[in-house]
């Protein structure tokens, strides 16, 4: 019952006394319903079609549609409200929604590696990274990344915050490596892909490291500026306060990746496309033609 109280009595972002205040709330409750829109039925779609399940790659963009839709969840809370997300957590929220990212990143990282095998080592790929491993190393991402927060919680304040900086040490870890593995794949795109001859196999490759490059481009793109934040009030000790998450752009920023990764996971795949709208939005639009009538 405290925590419905404590929820209940949450101020919201803004206090509607000016016209700028209705459109960032209007703004913010679009973009919590179009990421959970767009991002849940990307699920569904994977979900419901098995021969998409029975890819890898489509395997780790069933993961980050997963985190990307809670994220969408989230951002009813975190940017309609007057709250700030930060560590140590001052709400109810233990600090869940921030390690999405960390999930997220997982992710891209594992589909990044499974993609280099596939085109670069195919024969060690077909023989060793099978659905099973697949689904293992996105389960990975989220154990750890949950099972690290757990801990936080669980011990002293003292430790917990030197777990919060080895945590953020190995987000730096995996940014880097996330470059290189970008930077390695679009060698191996634009010369091993070449070699190949055309063909269904070759269209394939092609879309997947499309779509995985340019995924984690538009990532770091996005999230680059809360990085580059970070480290220079760090280094410069200078902190641009605001009101609250709702009026920072850098975190509107980073949030907006939730939307945008899904976004184009259906702009690179004809075939995600086509699962999507037949076994998601075909059946909530009910776009069924009309049988016509035979008369004589």
């Amino acid at each position: 019952m405290a925590l419905f109280v404590n929820i209940t009595l949450l101020p919201l972002c803004v206090d509607f006394h000016s016209p700028g205040d209705y459109f960032l709330f209007i703004f913010h409750t679009l973009a919590g319903a179009s990421t959970v829109l767009v991002a849940g039925s990307v699920a569904l779609g994977i979900i419901n079609t098995r021969a998409l399940m029975r890819q890898n790659r489509f395997i780790f963009m069933l993961n980050t549609s997963l985190c990307d839709t809670l994220t969408g969840c989230s951002i009813f809370y975190q940017f309609l409200f007057d709250v700030r997300v930060t560590y140590p957590s001052n709400n109810v929220t233990d600090y869940i929604s921030p390690s999405l990212l960390g999930v997220n990143m997982m992710t891209f990282l594992f589909a990044q590696f499974d993609r280099y095998f596939a085109v670069c080592h195919p024969f060690f790929y077909a023989r060793v990274i099978s659905i099973r491993v697949t689904v293992c190393a996105n389960v990975l991402c989220w154990v750890y990344v949950y099972g690290l927060l757990l801990t936080q919680l669980l011990v002293p304040l003292s430790l917990a915050i030197k777990i919060e900086l080895y945590s953020r040490t190995s987000v730096q870890v995996i940014i880097v490596t996330k470059v290189a593995m970008t930077v390695r794949l679009l060698i191996v795109a634009r010369h091993q892909l070449l070699r190949e001859p055309p063909g269904p196999d070759r269209d394939n490759k092609k879309e997947s490291l499309l779509i995985v490059i340019v995924v984690v481009v538009l990532f770091m793109l996005l999230w680059s500026p809360a990085l580059i934040y970070k480290l220079v009030s760090r280094l410069t000790g200078i902190n641009v306060e605001f009101k609250n998450d709702a009026t920072d752009p850098v975190r509107i920023l980073s949030r907006s990746n939730a939307l945008c990764t899904p976004t184009l996971y259906l702009w690179a795949s004809p075939s995600l496309r086509a699962a999507v709208w037949k076994t998601v939005w075909r059946k909530i639009c009910c776009c069924k033609s009309p049988k016509r009538l035979v008369t004589d």
